[in-house]
């Protein structure tokens, strides 16, 4: 049986890696400080399980991490989730960004290091590491933007641009990740994700905008478009994303010391307007979105390529964009109750 630990595990990517880890059989030990509405909720799906134990810490509190590690390890693998996850709030308090996001995950690596050296690390990391690409050709549609004919997509050698308070720490995250598998051989893998969505997502305006467009739509919440709503984004499926966290586990000695871009990739693309046009084509947009100015840090285009993790691995994302904003769209539906008390939370 797999001893597993994963942070953030009440929040919408870690409640789905919590779920599938202990359908699997695996030992789960949870941390999570449930700061972030809608993780209560997520947490009432592991309570009571035998093979579940929960711990209300915040990643901040080294010395309870590490007690938690020494006391309940060691792990065969440790997947990092917890995070402060919107430009937006980066923007306006970037002490406490920098706090959960670049110490948090130097906590986590300490932790593992001095009590899991063993363990493969998982950290969710972000296509925000990579700036704004000035550099790259864009061409404006007349629903979307997209790259110059023939380029596919970010592959992991990009340069490196940190904008915003949110790149920095993540991307200070991500480099401190690398580099404990450099310096101290620690398993590790970054995963820089892009776009995730799915169920048990309490998206809200600053982050995770096919779920909040999906909700806002359902409650008759107004919907702010900020830029001109052509941007694309390469989405992914959560289970999707899940099966790449798994498989990674299941290949820990090869991934370890590696970055892969894990998204959508050029087949399952959406732009803001595309998503408007499946609402509206199921009959649940009651209200249209207003505009407002680009967001700092706002990229028109990002569409990662992930035919690394295809090449070395065989994971490849299964659902299409529409699949996926259907299956959302009656999660949503069935849950509108919960959804309506979470986000009047909020």
């Amino acid at each position: 049986m797999s001893r597993v630990l994963i942070t953030g595990c009440a929040g919408f990517i870690g409640s789905h890696l919590t779920s599938r880890f202990l359908e699997q059989g695996s030992a789960v030990v949870g941390v999570d400080n449930l700061s972030r509405n809608g993780t209560a909720e997520n947490l009432k799906l592991f309570s009571g399980r035998r093979n579940f134990e929960f711990f209300k810490t915040d990643i901040r509190d080294f010395p309870a991490l590490a007690d938690i590690f020494q006391k309940r390890g060691p792990f065969d693998l440790v997947i990092h989730e917890a995070a402060q996850v919107a430009v937006t709030t980066s923007v306006v308090n970037p002490r406490e960004d920098f706090e959960i996001n670049a110490l948090g995950t130097f906590n986590v690596l300490e932790a593992a290091r001095l009590h899991s050296p063993e363990a493969l690390v998982e950290f969710a990391s972000t296509n925000k590491v990579y700036g704004k690409m000035t550099d790259i050709e864009i061409i404006e549609q007349s629903d979307r933007y997209g790259y110059a004919p023939g380029f596919r997509g970010i592959n992991e050698s990009y340069p490196l641009d940190f904008y915003s308070p949110y790149g920095c720490s993540k991307g200070a995250a991500d480099q401190y990740v690398r580099d404990y598998s450099r310096i101290y051989g620690l398993r590790t893998v970054v995963l820089r994700q892009s776009c995730i969505y799915g169920t048990r997502q309490f998206g809200i305006e600053d982050q995770g905008w096919v779920a909040w467009f999906i909700i806002a739509s359902l409650l008759g919440r107004p919907i702010t478009i900020y830029g001109d709503g052509k941007q694309v984004r390469d989405v992914l499926w959560i289970d999707d994303l899940v099966n790449a966290y798994v498989e990674f586990f299941k290949q820990a000695d090869w991934v370890a010391g590696h970055v892969f871009n894990i998204g959508g990739g050029p087949g399952h693309t959406l732009s803001l307007r595309d998503l408007l046009g499946i609402l509206r084509d199921e009959g649940i947009l009651k209200k249209e979105p207003r505009f407002s100015d680009w967001r700092p840090g706002d990229q028109k285009v990002f569409i990662c390529d992930v035919s690394e993790a295809r090449k070395q691995t065989g994971w490849q994302p299964e659902t299409s964009p529409r699949e996926g904003v259907k299956k959302l769209l009656n999660w949503a539906a069935a849950n509108r109750e919960m959804l309506t008390r979470v986000i009047n939370a909020g």
